[in-house]
């Protein structure tokens, strides 16, 4: 059947859908689900898991290939972007944080009547 992608899933239906919790990104939901219902036969093709998913067919394509050829491990495995530079000079940064440190001495203040008051300003 063209359009069919063949790939082979190692993990059980039942550890794919016991993987799915622990997943903390919604994009690592969707790649996790993806193996899922190809394991269970929910989805035949790239295309219809992702419509299933809301994702473009080629992203989809992408992570089974990233599966096929690393495993589950790195599929879920995600590089840390190392963002843009700081443009704040170093003694800004330095004069902040100090600004910003709390007084010696200084306790919180929470819940604490005679100096935080009621709602009522009493």
């Amino acid at each position: 059947m063209s359009g069919v992608y063949q790939l082979e899933i190692t993990k059980s239906e039942a550890d794919l859908k016991r993987l799915l919790r622990p997943q903390k990104t919604a994009t690592d939901k969707d790649r996790v689900h993806l193996l899922y219902r190809l394991k269970s036969g929910r989805v035949e093709t790239m295309q219809e898991a992702a419509v299933w998913l809301g994702r473009h067919r080629v992203t989809v394509q992408k992570w089974a290939k990233r599966y096929r050829e690393r495993g589950i491990s790195k599929l879920l495995n995600h590089q840390a972007r190392s963002g843009a530079k700081s443009t704040l000079p170093q003694w800004a940064e330095t004069a902040l944080r100090e600004r910003l440190e709390p007084p010696e001495g200084f306790r919180k203040l929470r819940g604490h009547p005679r100096v935080v008051g009621d709602a009522t300003g009493n």
